[in-house]
């Protein structure tokens, strides 16, 4: 057997139309959900951000310009280019376009990254810049695939899985006994529906599940840079690994960026017993672009150096940048697991006065739990930044999270960007005369519950996370001044 004689040619279109989607998903939050959260009257305004932080630091085309205008711009025409990957328009003809294309739609992506502060500060962020900064190398269709940058995004998945594993084995110490799933289905970030059939299944599916994952994030990612046909079958186990996760719960694009990464250890010629598309004829790359290709090699090579530290480390760290361009990343997740679900419930009042018969009304999310009677929804691979802020929120004090407080405001205000980011406004187009929120925990309802009165959820009231506020309240207004909000 040798080194590796696999036909990459089908590999790289099916890579590049994969993560062409990836992008068009994350252009299309931006367009929904950046100017409510992060724009100029947004949750945490990216203007106030840039006047603080320099360029040096978190590099962004929206140092020239933090206007929503900008914003909805730059989101747009990421999606006109990540339409163009995905049609093959972009690499009809020469690679130098197709670079110019995968380098507009990185550029603008690590623009809102870069100025998102909390909201984008996930790892599949980095996961995603750094895929598509190799995608730039990868030449068009006319073009033969350069090995080596095969085996970079080869590496850049060794990464993201072994990682993973490795965070895990040092972390929470229900991984080692096999018995993290009896709570992760619950307490996840945002379940969806087979979460809860998941989560009521047999024991023995539960600590297999652990066993299959330990498998395949710390022995399977070895094969990635084996021969074919041993290649081929790690990239197989990664994407049935990733599936039943992408089932199992809401985890933004990050399961399905996985799958799309774990492509280039495929051989093309297994992908054309499904895709039998012929393959042109291919010529060499120029010398531009081996000495790019050359260039791209030692640089992540370098950039290496502190993510292999990382993973050697015992101390090792999660999900970290070393770099403001988000190259060659440390990645990892879910290395400890919470037991209780704790919620935040949020509500208003129309009444002018609180008393004992105040009637509270709820607002309620678009992901994250609310009504208990409400089948959790799939929202994967979209992702939900405020529904996912507010599960991080409900494990701490607003104190913690400065957005929470001006998001209070916005319902107050009428604000009707924020409220468009929920799922629905128990007020109509009248703003609240109060607000203020409660911490529940929650559980999933047990199969006899569930089949009785249909709930999915059973909840009860631990206490009060935010009080009641108007925008006559002088502390309220004293907390928004201070913050900068007022």
């Amino acid at each position: 057997m040798t080194w590796d004689t696999g036909d990459y040619w089908l590999t790289r279109l099916v890579f590049q139309r994969g993560l062409g989607v990836v992008y068009l998903i994350a252009f299309l939050c931006a367009l929904n959900q950046f100017r409510p959260l992060l724009g100029e009257h947004g949750l945490l305004p990216v203007p106030a951000f840039v006047r603080q932080v320099p360029f040096r630091e978190t590099p962004s085309l929206f140092f020239l310009a933090p206007r929503d205008w900008a914003f909805t711009a730059a989101a747009w025409i990421g999606i006109a280019l990540a339409c163009l990957v995905i049609t093959g328009i972009a690499d009809r003809h020469y690679s130098w376009v197709n670079a110019l294309i995968w380098f507009g739609m990185w550029a603008l992506y690590i623009s809102f990254v870069n100025v998102g502060q909390t909201f984008y500060a996930f790892g599949w962020e980095s996961i995603l810049l750094e895929a598509g900064f190799l995608a730039i190398f990868l030449g068009s269709r006319l073009a033969q695939p350069p090995l080596i940058v095969i085996y970079l995004i080869r590496w850049l998945e060794f990464r993201v899985m072994f990682g993973a594993g490795l965070i895990k084995m040092r972390g929470d110490p229900c991984w080692k006994n096999l018995t993290c799933l009896d709570y992760h289905y619950e307490t996840q970030p945002m379940p969806n529906t087979l979460s809860w059939y998941f989560f009521n299944g047999p024991e023995w599916t539960k600590k297999a599940g652990v066993a299959f994952n330990h498998f395949s994030e710390l022995l399977v990612p070895f094969l990635y840079f084996l021969p074919q046909p041993l290649a081929s079958i790690g990239a197989a186990i990664t994407i049935v690994f990733q599936l039943m996760i992408f089932l199992s719960g809401n985890l933004s694009w990050l399961n399905f960026l996985t799958m799309v990464l774990a492509i280039p250890a495929i051989d093309g010629r297994y992908l054309a017993a499904i895709l039998p598309i012929r393959e042109p004829s291919l010529h060499s790359p120029h010398l531009a672009g081996r000495i790019a290709v050359a260039a791209l090699a030692i640089l992540v090579a370098i950039l290496s150096i502190q993510p292999i530290r990382n993973m050697l480390s015992p101390r090792q760290v999660m999900n970290t940048s070393y770099n403001p361009y988000h190259l060659v990343g440390t990645y990892g997740a879910f290395g400890g697991i919470t037991r209780q679900r704790y919620e935040v419930v949020v509500e208003g009042t129309e009444d002018s006065v609180i008393t004992s018969a105040t009637q509270w009304k709820e607002y309620e999310f678009k992901g994250k739990p609310n009504d208990i009677t409400r089948m959790p929804p799939q929202i994967a691979p979209y992702h939900l930044r405020l529904d996912w802020l507010m599960w991080f929120a409900a494990m701490g004090s607003y104190y913690d999270y400065p957005w929470f407080v001006n998001f209070m405001a916005k319902l107050l205000e009428n604000d009707r960007a924020v409220i468009g980011l929920l799922k629905s406004d128990p007020f109509g187009n009248q703003a609240p005369k109060y607000v203020r929120a409660e911490l529940y925990e929650y559980h999933f309802a047990p199969p006899s519950i569930h089949s009785r009165t249909g709930q999915w959820w059973v909840r009860s009231r631990v206490g009060s996370y935010f009080p009641a506020v108007s925008l006559d309240n002088a502390e309220f207004r004293r907390l928004l001044r201070r913050q900068g909000w007022l």
